[in-house]
This record gives structure tokens, sequence and C-alpha cells, in this order.
């Protein structure tokens, strides 16, 4: 069972819903290449930052945080418990403790820092932060040229690197927060991501990414699983090898993302089999008898 069907699990077991923190489910032209619950699954449990946003519009971690914290309040009214899924680290960041408001970028900065990532893609932008911006810890995003650009951008507008506006002002929640993770052995969570890839391209993740071809310069889909086939169809490598580098592309950020979350000092860990320990730490931890 991984994480989105134990929280489809746990949501319908305590009849509340599930607040996505995935930074990519939450685009309407996106399915197969992030794993966007079925219209089953949706019927079957409120969903909530799905498929509610275009790739056209921007979405931050701020407008996250705004979504889902009224979102919070509303499932709280009917439910003791609400579940939060997904492994967006500065999304549930944001949720929970808040961002500090970034100042606008003036245009003449994101030309350049455009200009720049055009000319020397994204090597240059590595080379950059490297350069103006040595505190840049987003691990999870250091292979995504928006993430990249937005870091160099607020770097040279305001002279305070990204991190520090990300600090924010700690929030005062009104509910209290529990963190679960699901974990497998290395060669076992690799073989998952190995054959969830060939699953996605039976399904038809070709197809869904040939019609998003148009649009592919678009932050929204600077995306694994999407990156890596639309080189595919410029010609740039084999279909093969764009699936075997959306394996690789994936592996790597499965590891960017358990390192994250294993530096939560609160989070409890399991395998994802352990449905009956999962329940039972619940049980004795917030829903006491």
């Amino acid at each position: 069972m991984g994480k989105s069907a134990l929280a489809m699990h746990l949501a319908w077991k305590y009849h509340t819903g599930i607040l996505s923190a995935d930074s990519r489910q939450c685009y309407r032209e996106m399915h197969i290449g992030v794993a966007a619950p079925s219209v089953a699954e949706m019927a079957e449990v409120p969903h909530f930052f799905v498929k509610t946003h275009s790739i056209h519009q921007q979405v931050t971690a701020a407008t996250f945080a705004q979504y889902g914290r009224k979102v919070l309040d509303k499932m709280f009214q009917t439910s003791n418990i609400a579940i939060v899924a997904g492994g967006t680290g500065l999304y549930l960041k944001a949720l929970l403790h808040g961002l500090d408001e970034i100042p606008l970028i003036p245009k003449a900065v994101c030309t350049q820092v455009r200009a720049g990532y055009e000319a020397g893609g994204l090597t240059w932008l590595q080379q950059q932060l490297a350069q103006h911006d040595k505190t840049f810890t987003d691990f999870g995003e250091k292979e995504n040229p928006h993430r990249l650009m937005r870091a160099l951008e607020v770097m040279l507008a305001t002279g305070q690197p990204l991190a520090q506006w990300q600090q924010g002002t700690r929030l005062q929640n009104n509910f209290d927060t529990l963190w679960i993770g699901l974990d497998l052995p290395r060669k076992q969570l690799y073989e998952s991501i190995n054959a969830r890839v060939d699953e996605m391209m039976r399904a038809g993740l070709l197809d869904e990414v040939k019609g998003l071809m148009t649009y592919k310069q678009l932050p929204a889909l600077q995306t694994v699983g999407y990156r890596e086939l639309f080189e595919y169809l410029d010609g740039l490598c084999s279909l093969d090898q764009a699936v075997e580098n959306i394996k690789t592309n994936t592996r790597r950020y499965a590891k960017r993302q358990l390192t994250w979350f294993r530096n939560q000092e609160t989070m409890r860990w399991f395998e994802p089999r352990e449905t009956d320990a999962i329940e039972g730490y619940l049980a004795e931890t917030i829903l006491p008898s």
C-alpha cells in the first residue's frame, strides 16, 4: 500500500478528506505523469488541491498554503482528523509554518535570468546559484529550472537568499500535527519506482505528453516524467533512453524527498504494508478512547 492508497484508506475509515500537498496534482492538464487520483477515487473520498488549477496559472507554495488553510478549517468542522498527503516539502512548510512575502521581482531581473538560462541551460543556473546563493538548499528542486530561476531572481533582486524569505513567521495552529512516513529498503523502493514508470507508459503517458508539447516551456511542465519525454519528442534521445531517464530522475527525486522528511524530528516511519501498526499508532496518539 503506497501513500495514496494509505491516505484513501484512512480518510474512508475516519470519515474525512485528503488535502494533496503534491505541487503537480493540482493541474487539470496533468494526470498520468503525476499519479493523480482517479474520478472514482475522488468520488469515494473528498480530495482537495487536485485538478484545481491550470498549467497556465502560477501556483506557488503560498498559493497552496492559503488554499490549504481554508480546506483544513472546513474539514475540522465535521471531523477531528484531516489528512494531508504528498511529498512537496516546501508546500508542507508553508501550510504549517507560513512564508514571508517575497517582494515583487523587477521584470528586468526576470528577463536577465531567463536569457541566461536559455543560453546556458540548467548548468548555468546551478553555477549562478553556487556563486550567488551558497545557502540554497532546496535539494528537492536542484534539477527544476523554474525553481532555480526563481531562487536566482530573488537573490539578485533582494540581495537575500530564497531560504531567508522562506523562514516565515511561525503560524499559530489550532490543531496538532502527526507525521507518518512510508519507507522501503532502497532496492525495493527503486524496483517499485521502475515498475511504476513502466505502468505509466502503458497507461498512455507518452500520448498525454504529446498533447502538452505546445506548452513544454511552462513552469508546471518542468517536471520529471514530462521533461524527459519532451526531449524524446524533440529528437534529442530515443524513447527507451527517455524512459530510462524518467526512472533515474524519479529515483533521485525520491532520495531527496526522503532526506527532507527524515529531517522532520517528529516523523514516525512505517513500511507500506504496516497498516495495522499505523492505525494503532493513530489510536494511541490522537484518538485515545
